[in-house]
C-alpha cells in the first residue's frame, strides 16, 4: 500500500494527465479560480471605501452608486462561481467516464488466470468505487485547493496593503490553527483509510452471502452469519464516528481561533481608530477578510485529504490498467469461414509457472478433422476443460503447438478465432435482460427471424412462446426463473444464431434432467450437424455418436478413437469408465 502521508506528485501528474482531451476545460476552471480570488477580496475593499468615503461624509449619492457597485460586483461573482463549480465537476465526470470505459475494456481483454485469482468484488471495486474517488480530485481536490490558496493568498496581500499591524494581530494565533489543521489532518486521513478497509470487508461479506444465500438458508444459518454482519457493521460505525469526532472537534476549535482573532483585531484596532492611524472602513472590512481567510483554511486540511484518498485510488486504478496479463493477440489472419480442422500437438500447459510439478496437460496430442466430432472423458482434474479454455486461447500454452486449419492459433486474430468458436457450458450463465437478448448477446446482426428459425430447429420454439412475452420475456438475473433445461436450451440457440464452424459442449447435459433428455438430444444433434465438435460429456448417448473419443487421465492422453474400438481395449481405461458409468446407466 502506498504511504499516504506523503503526497505522490508524480501520480498527481499522472491523473491530471487525463483531462488532456479536455483542456479547455480545465485551463477554463484555471482562468475563473484566477479572477474569482481578487473578485471575492475586492467586495471588502469597496465596503471599507464606502464607509469611510460615502457614509461618513453622508454623500447618499455617491453611497447609492457604491452600493449598486457592489451589488455588481457580488452577481457578477456568484455567475462565475457557478461556471467554475459546474465546470470543475464536469471535468471530473467527463474525465472519470473515460476512465471507466478504458478500465472496463482492460478487464475485458485480461485473460482468465487474472480472473482466476482477483476477486470479482475486487474488479468491481476498482471499476466503480476507486474511480468515483477519483471524481473527488477534480471536484474537491486540485483546483478547488487551487481556489482556497489563491483565495487565501489574495486577502493576504489586501490585508497587508490596507494595515499591516492589524494583519499581523489576525496572523497571531495561525500557529495554533495549523497545528490544529495538521492534527485533524492526520486523524481524518487514519479514519477514511479504516472507512475505506471496512467497506471492503462489508462489500466482500455480503457479496458471498447474496451469492451463496441458497446455503446460508439450506443449513439455518442467518442468525450465524446476521452475527458476523452486525460485527462488521459496528466495525464500519466506528470507523466513521472516529472521523465524525474529528469534525466534531475541528471546526469548532476553527471557529473559537477566528473568534479569538477577530477580538484581538478589534481589541487592537479600537485603539488605531482612537489615534486615527486605521480608518472606521478598515475597522469594519477586517472581519470580512478574517472570515474570508479563516472559511477556506478550514476547508483546505480536509480537501488535502480527499486529494490524497483520491490519489490511493487512482493508483489502485492504474496499477490494474498496467496489468499486461492480457491475451497476447500479434495474429492478423482473421477468415470469414473456417474449414473446421483442429490439431494438439505435444502440448504442455500449467496454471502456475512451474509446469514440471503442476502440469495439468502433459504432452497431449489430437487430431479432429473438419465436421468430425470429439469426445472427451475422463475423472475429475484430468484436464478435459482445460483443453477448450486453451483452444478459445483463455490460457496461453507453455509448449507445444495448438493449430487450426494447419495454421498456429497464434497466426489468427484472437477475436477472429472466437468468433469462429461456440461454447456451451454446464452452468448456463444469463444475464438481466430478454430472451431474445440474451440469445443475440445484443449483436445488431443477428435479426429476430434468424433467431426464431434456429430456436425452431433446436427445439427451443415452443416453450419460449408460451413465456409472458415470449422473446420478449425479462430474464432475471442468471436466469433463476427458468428451469435448467431451459436454460441450457436457450444457449443451445445462443451458439446456433452465431453459426459457428467449430462447437464445443463442455458438459452441457449433466445437469438435465430425464424429462429434457430427449428434447436436449435433438438439440445437440442439430448443432453437432456437418460441424467441427468437442464435447465433454458423461451421458453414453452423447458420447457414442462421437467419431472419436480422447480419453484423459491426470493430463495425459490414455486412449483415443472411436467408441468400439476403446470397448474391445483389454483393461483400457474408457473400457472401465463405460462399465462403470454407463453400463451402471443403461441398467437404472
Amino acid at each position: 500500500m502506498a504511504d499516504t502521508k506523503k503526497f505522490n506528485f508524480s501520480l498527481f501528474r499522472q491523473v491530471m494527465r487525463m483531462v488532456k482531451p479536455y483542456k479547455k476545460v480545465f485551463w477554463l476552471t484555471v482562468g475563473l479560480t484566477l479572477v474569482l480570488s481578487p473578485l471575492a477580496v475586492l467586495r471588502p475593499k469597496l465596503i471599507e471605501h464606502m464607509v469611510d468615503h460615502y457614509i461618513l461624509p453622508g454623500d447618499v449619492s455617491g453611497l447609492t452608486m457604491m452600493a449598486c457597485l457592489i451589488l455588481g460586483v457580488l452577481i457578477l461573482e456568484v455567475v462565475l462561481r457557478y461556471f467554475f463549480l459546474y465546470h470543475a465537476d464536469w471535468l471530473g465526470q467527463a474525465t472519470i467516464r473515460d476512465l471507466r470505459v478504458k478500465v472496463f475494456k482492460h478487464i475485458t481483454s485480461l485473460n482468465l488466470k487474472y480472473f482466476d485469482k482477483t476477486p470479482i468484488g475486487q474488479s468491481s471495486t476498482r471499476t466503480i468505487n476507486d474511480i468515483e474517488a477519483i471524481n473527488t480530485i477534480f471536484s474537491e481536490g486540485s483546483v478547488t485547493i487551487l481556489a482556497d490558496l489563491t483565495t487565501i493568498v489574495a486577502v493576504l496581500v489586501v490585508m497587508f496593503f490596507t494595515s499591516w499591524k492589524l494583519t499581523l494581530v489576525v496572523l497571531s494565533v495561525f500557529p495554533f490553527l495549523i497545528w490544529g489543521s495538521y492534527q485533524f489532518k492526520e486523524s481524518v486521513r487514519k479514519s477514511y483509510e479504516n472507512v475505506r478497509n471496512h467497506i471492503a470487508t462489508m462489500n466482500s461479506f455480503l457479496q458471498e452471502r447474496i451469492s451463496g444465500m441458497r446455503i446460508v438458508q439450506i443449513f439455518n444459518a442467518e442468525d450465524r452469519e446476521g452475527e458476523k454482519f452486525r460485527q462488521i457493521n459496528r466495525d464500519y460505525t466506528s470507523a466513521n464516528l472516529k472521523a465524525i469526532f474529528a469534525y466534531a472537534i475541528f471546526f469548532p476549535v476553527v471557529d473559537i481561533i477566528s473568534a479569538l482573532s477577530l477580538g484581538l483585531m478589534v481589541w487592537y484596532g479600537a485603539g488605531e481608530v482612537l489615534s486615527e492611524d486605521v480608518t472606521i472602513g478598515v475597522l469594519i472590512a477586517f472581519p470580512l477578510y478574517i472570515s474570508m481567510l479563516y472559511r477556506p483554511i478550514r476547508m483546505l486540511a480536509d480537501k488535502f485529504n480527499t486529494l490524497q484518498m483520491g490519489l490511493i485510488a487512482a493508483e489502485r486504478v492504474f496499477k490494474l490498467l498496467e496489468n499486461d496479463e492480457t491475451v497476447e493477440n500479434n495474429g492478423t489472419l482473421a477468415p470469414e469461414k473456417l474449414r473446421g480442422e483442429v490439431a494438439f500437438d505435444k502440448v504442455w500447459f500449467s496454471y502456475s509457472e512451474n509446469i514440471e510439478t503442476d502440469a495439468v496437460l502433459k504432452d497431449v496430442s489430437f487430431n479432429i478433422n473438419p465436421g468430425e466430432t470429439l469426445a472427451i472423458v475422463g475423472s475429475t482434474g484430468s484436464g478435459k476443460t482445460t483443453i477448450i479454455s486453451l483452444l478459445n486461447r483463455f490460457y496461453e500454452i507453455q509448449q507445444g503447438q495448438i493449430r487450426i486449419d494447419g495454421r498456429d492459433i497464434h497466426d489468427y486474430d484472437v477475436y477472429a478465432v472466437r468468433r469462429h468458436i461456440a461454447v456451451v457450458l454446464q452452468d448456463v450463465f444469463l444475464f438481466s435482460g430478454t430472451v431474445l437478448e440474451n440469445i443475440t448477446l445484443r449483436d445488431p446482426s443477428i435479426s429476430e427471424a434468424q433467431v426464431i428459425e434456429a430456436a425452431k430447429m433446436i427445439g427451443a420454439h415452443k416453450f419460449i412462446k408460451k413465456l409472458p412475452g415470449g422473446y420478449d420475456y425479462q430474464v432475471m438475473e442468471r436466469g433463476a426463473t427458468l428451469s435448467m433445461g431451459q436454460r441450457q436450451l436457450i444457449s443451445f440457440v445462443r451458439a446456433l444464431v452465431f453459426n459457428p464452424e467449430i462447437l464445443i459442449l463442455d458438459e452441457a447435459t449433466s445437469s438435465i434432467d430425464p424429462e429434457s433428455e430427449s428434447v436436449i438430444q435433438h438439440a445437440i444433434e442439430k448443432l453437432i450437424a456437418r460441424r467441427t465438435s468437442i464435447i465433454i460429456a458423461h451421458r453414453l448417448s452423447t458420447i457414442r455418436r462421437a467419431t472419436n473419443i480422447l480419453v484423459l487421465d491426470k493430463g495425459q492422453v490414455q486412449e483415443f478413437g472411436p467408441h468400439e474400438a476403446l470397448v474391445e481395449i483389454e483393461n483400457g481405461k474408457y473400457r472401465e469408465l463405460y462399465e462403470k458409468q454407463f453400463l451402471a446407466a443403461v441398467a437404472a
